[in-house]
């Protein structure tokens, strides 16, 4: 059954509608047909007029439903639909999408045969009481178990009171003295019809609009009109996120594209992106190849390190981290290690960095040389090489050890002992 209780019209002529009436075969079974209070009836939609659908199900005059019962659902001439008589009169039954719509009284009688024949019935939610909650459905009460009013576990149940819902009779006893009413078994077929139409249309590449229902460590939930889809948290941000929590909370409303489409036994299974429909970010440009970068250990990957620059993530390869044999670059470069990089390659076409740890030394001791040359070319004092490179990179020269001199073939002199007494100054 459709939406709203309306049904696929089937194919028909223009004039087809003017045989309903003068069929002599369709004249015979309308004065034959007899009808019940509470019984579930096909019919085909003749006419909408002053607030009423009118409609044709096979009894001696046409039946009635009330308009506003469709709330916002489009109802038109034609159409096929399914409804229940609330009440059966010779001059044409009155028909209702719901028992007791409307606060219309409903006899014991009447939701029994709802309870067998499935008809949903209308009431008003009067009390929220111990485990459950007390429904008035036209003037009978019955009891709705909290874990019936809903698809999800209900943690605020009073919300729900002085709302008007519909249900389903799921226990009729002692005469319509215990009545049990489910929301949750109605909710559940709406849900597999909307199921099945949306599937129809679902594709891979498809775009999708959806409200995020939950979010855990691996991603985010989202409702697309009946379908949970799942959002990786790999698939929400073209840039790194720790959790789905830095992108979406619980309630945004999302469009995303669909991923996968898989039907399982658990009912079907959708994978989406939000990060396929976000603009492409142009690749990052990189740093100067003869330029020092610090960086950060982000993760470990099997044949090096993924690190963070300002510049955008790169690979540093085992083979560039001057690692000695039989090391392992997890324990010596732990996640959150800072360290200096320089560039080495540059993809052109995905912008994709590696870098290397093993010649950042290289390129501190090109730079070196640049710095001195340029210095003697403004005729400066220059002193020594290494007096450079200790006012350049002190700390990094401190802690290398000392070198022979290899003109005088032996090692510098030490610096003369302070006399006794007497404190050097440092």
């Amino acid at each position: 059954m459709a939406a709203g209780g309306i049904l696929p019209a089937p194919a028909m002529a223009k004039d087809d509608f003017a045989s309903l009436f003068d069929a002599p075969g369709t004249a015979k079974q309308r004065q034959s047909a007899h009808f019940t209070a509470g019984q579930r009836v096909d019919g085909t939609v003749l006419a909408i007029s002053g607030g009423l659908v009118i409609v044709d199900i096979g009894g001696s005059a046409d039946a009635t439903i009330e308009l506003i019962e469709f709330d916002e659902k489009v109802v038109k001439v034609g159409d096929r639909l399914q409804a229940t008589v609330a009440e059966a009169r010779r001059e044409g039954s009155r028909l209702t999408l719901s028992l007791g719509r409307g606060g219309t009284n409903v006899s014991a009688d009447v939701l029994r045969l709802a309870s067998e024949g499935g008809t949903p019935v209308s009431g008003t939610v009067t009390a929220a009481v111990k485990g459950g909650f007390s429904v008035d459905i036209g003037g009978v009460r019955a009891f709705c178990p909290i874990s019936q009013i809903d698809l999800t576990y209900v943690t605020t149940p009073e919300v729900y009171v002085g709302q008007t819902l519909d249900f389903r009779v799921v226990e009729f006893k002692e005469g319509g003295k215990n009545v049990v009413v489910s929301r949750r078994k109605l909710l559940d077929e709406q849900r597999k019809a909307d199921q099945v139409r949306l599937a129809q249309d679902l594709h891979v590449g498809s775009v999708v609009s959806g409200t995020v229902q939950s979010l855990n460590k691996h991603g985010a939930i989202v409702d697309i009109g009946g379908i949970d889809g799942f959002i990786h948290v790999s698939e929400l941000s073209q840039s790194r996120v720790a959790g789905p929590e830095d992108v979406v909370q619980v309630g945004d409303p999302v469009t995303a594209q669909v991923l996968t489409v898989e039907q399982g036994d658990r009912g079907l299974s959708v994978r989406l992106s939000l990060k396929a429909l976000a603009p492409k970010a142009a690749p990052p440009a990189g740093p100067p190849p003869d330029q020092v970068v610090q960086a950060e250990v982000v993760r470990h990957v099997g044949n090096g390190l993924i690190v963070a620059t300002a510049h955008g993530e790169g690979l540093v390869p085992t083979r560039e981290l001057a690692l000695p044999p039989g090391a392992d670059h997890r324990r010596t470069y732990p996640v959150g290690r800072k360290l200096d990089v320089v560039l080495v390659h540059r993809d052109a076409a995905t912008g994709r960095l590696r870098f290397s740890v093993d010649k950042v030394e290289d390129v501190m001791e090109r730079a070196n040389f640049r710095d001195f040359g340029q210095q003697a070319q403004k005729g400066g004092s220059l002193g020594s090489l290494g007096e450079l490179m200790q006012a350049k990179f002190g700390g990094l020269v401190a802690a290398a050890p000392a070198k022979a001199n290899p003109e005088a073939g032996a090692p510098a002199k030490a610096a003369p002992r302070a006399p006794a007494g007497v404190t050097r100054r440092r």
